[in-house]
């Protein structure tokens, strides 16, 4: 699935990945390929993700919201 993870300053990730796992308001969730649309809030935290390549990265957040859609997930994060 696609990832983008932008702030107001900038692009911090655009991609292709495995998966995702986000601190939501009420409480952490995953999002694999092919996951029912949905939109959520995030609270501090990181979030965490496998690449296609099994590569795994960290983005620190403050906040933000989380949009996944036909296999594109939008991270809009403070």
């Amino acid at each position: 699935m696609k990832l983008e993870i932008i702030t107001p300053d900038k692009k911090l990730y655009e991609g292709t990945v495995k998966s995702a796992t986000f601190s939501g308001s009420d409480g952490s969730f995953g999002v694999l390929s092919n996951h029912a649309p949905m939109i959520a809030t995030l609270k501090a935290g990181n979030i965490e993700i496998t690449e296609e390549s099994n590569n795994k990265q960290s983005f620190p957040v403050k906040g933000g919201v989380v949009e996944v859609f036909k296999n594109k997930v939008i991270v809009l994060a403070e």
